[in-house]
C-alpha cells in the first residue's frame, strides 16, 4: 500500500506540471499589461517599461515560466495587483476554506441523495417508482446551476422569505448554495449507483444469499452495495472537482466571497498572480482528491490489486 501511494504520488507529477503550464500560458497569452496597471493610468511609458523590467515580463516566455514553477514550488505565488497583498495569504486567509465547505456540502448532499435514490431505484426495477425517481434525476442533471440557484432565491427567498438571499456566515445562508451545487452532482450519483447496483444484484453469489435465506437489507447494503460503490467513489471524487468549478457561479450568485467569486474579481481586474495562484490551486486539489480515491478502491474491494 506504501509503494502504491508513492507511486502514485509521483504519477501526478505530469500532471501538475501540465496545470501549471496551462495556467501560465493563459494568462500569458491574455490581453493586458501587468505592467501598465501596477504603474497606474498616468505612468509614461518608461515608467512602464521599468516595472516590466523589475517585474521580469521582458524575459522570453519559457524564463518567466520555470520561474512561476520555482517560485511555487517554495510557496510563493506572488503579489496581487489589485491588493498588493501575498497571492498565498489573500487565498487561504479565508475565501478558500469557504470553497471548500462549499464543495464538501454539495458533495456530502449529492452523495446521501444520490446514494439513496440510486438504490431505491435499482431494488424497484422498472417499477412506477423507479421510472419516477430517473425522471427526476434526468432533470436535475439537466438543469444549470445558475438557472437552479436563481429559482431557489425566487421561491424560497423572494416569495417564501424562509431563507436569506446571499451571503455564508450562517446554516440558513448554506442551504440554498448547497442545493444549487449538489443537484446535478446528486443526479449523476443516483444515475450511476443505480447502475452499478443492477449489474450487482444479478451476479451468481447475490442469488445464492439468497437462496441461503439472507435478508434482503443484509444482501443489499452489505454484499451488493460495497461493491457496487467502486465506480460511484470514481464519479464522486470527478464530482467534487466540478463542483470546485461550480462554485465559481454559485458564489456569484449567492454573493459568496469564496475562492470563486476572488478568480472572477481577479479576471476582470486583470490580476495575473492572483489568477495564476488560484486556478492552481483549485487544480492541485482536485489532483489530490482524485488519488485519494484511488487510494480508496483497496478499502472498498480487497481483490483489487494495486501494484
Amino acid at each position: 500500500m506504501f509503494l502504491f501511494i508513492i507511486r502514485r504520488i509521483v504519477q501526478t507529477i505530469p500532471v501538475i506540471i501540465g496545470v501549471t503550464l496551462a495556467v501560465f500560458l493563459i494568462m500569458y497569452l491574455s490581453p493586458g499589461d501587468p505592467a501598465r496597471i501596477m504603474a497606474g493610468e498616468g505612468a509614461d511609458p518608461a515608467q512602464i517599461e521599468q516595472m516590466r523590467e523589475n517585474l521580469g515580463l521582458n524575459d522570453p516566455w519559457y524564463q518567466q515560466y520555470f520561474r512561476f514553477v520555482s517560485d511555487a514550488a517554495q510557496g510563493d505565488l506572488g503579489s496581487s495587483i489589485r491588493t498588493n497583498r501575498d497571492v498565498v495569504n489573500e487565498i487561504f486567509d479565508s475565501r478558500f476554506w469557504i470553497t471548500v465547505q462549499l464543495a464538501i456540502l454539495g458533495t456530502g448532499l449529492a452523495v446521501v441523495f444520490g446514494l439513496i435514490v440510486g438504490i431505491i431505484s435499482a431494488t424497484r426495477k422498472y417499477s412506477v417508482l423507479d421510472v419516477t425517481l430517473m425522471l427526476i434525476a434526468l432533470f436535475g442533471l439537466s438543469m444549470p446551476n445558475f438557472w437552479l440557484g436563481i429559482m431557489l432565491i425566487y421561491f424560497f427567498s423572494v416569495n417564501l422569505g424562509w431563507l436569506p438571499v446571499a451571503g455564508w456566515d450562517t446554516w440558513q445562508q448554506m442551504i440554498l448554495p448547497t442545493f444549487t451545487l449538489g443537484t446535478v452532482g446528486a443526479a449523476i450519483i443516483a444515475r450511476m449507483t443505480r447502475s452499478s447496483m443492477l449489474e450487482v444484484l444479478d451476479q451468481d453469489y447475490i442469488r445464492t444469499s439468497h437462496a441461503k435465506g439472507v435478508s434482503e437489507r443484509v444482501v443489499i447494503y452489505k454484499h451488493a452495495l460495497k461493491n457496487a460503490l467502486i465506480p460511484v467513489v470514481t464519479v464522486v471524487g470527478l464530482q467534487f472537482g466540478s463542483l470546485l468549478g461550480g462554485a465559481v457561479v454559485t458564489e456569484q450568485i449567492f454573493a459568496i466571497n469564496g475562492l470563486g467569486r476572488l478568480i472572477i474579481d481577479s479576471i476582470r481586474a486583470q490580476d495575473f498572480p492572483m489568477v495564476q495562484g488560484a486556478v492552481l490551486v483549485c487544480a492541485l486539489l482536485f489532483v489530490l482528491v482524485n488519488t485519494i480515491v484511488d487510494i480508496s478502491y483497496r478499502y472498498l474491494n480487497k481483490r483489487i490489486d494495486l501494484s
